[in-house]
């Protein structure tokens, strides 16, 4: 089971591992596709580690393809995220910390469906993701894609 974890600089215990997340909007741009996990049943949004030998752009294209069965084309970088203050530990004890690229992408086909990695799928608002278990640091890369400003953030 992955569990988040919080403390002042508690990435020093930890490996950097570059990653990619997708903030995929609905039809009226209001509603985000977020994914529930298998491995703690909380939900986030899809994505996941980058691959030796493929790009960031790549990674989250993949990620999102093996996690939703959605096709989808990065449109642009929301941010870069890297807080040394949290980690992710894994069940078999690794501990990491994110370096994660957050793109929007626009679907360009597939069908959405669940994986061995997804309990389940859907289209939601702001609203409606207070009312579910979403991983701590879902909130601000959803908030700054919500933001649609012309540049990166970087956190």
């Amino acid at each position: 089971m992955a569990k988040l974890v919080f403390g002042k600089r508690i990435a020093k215990e930890a490996v950097i591992r570059p990653s990619a997340a997708a903030v995929i909007f609905d039809e009226t741009g209001e509603k985000v596709l977020i994914t529930q996990r298998t491995d703690n049943s909380r939900w986030c949004l899809p994505g996941g580690g980058m691959d030796s030998g493929e790009s960031v752009e790549e990674a989250c294209v993949r990620e999102v393809m093996e996690e939703t069965g959605l096709e989808v084309q990065v449109s642009r970088l929301i941010g870069i995220y890297s807080s040394p203050d949290s980690i992710i530990i894994y069940a078999d004890g690794n501990k990491i910390q994110g370096f994660t690229a957050i793109f929007e992408a626009k679907i360009t086909g597939g069908k959405l469906g669940l994986s061995n990695e997804t309990l389940d799928a859907g289209f939601y608002s702001l609203d409606d993701m207070k009312e579910i278990d979403l991983m701590e640091n879902s909130w601000q890369r959803i908030e700054d894609a919500l933001a649609r400003v012309d540049k990166a953030f970087y956190r």
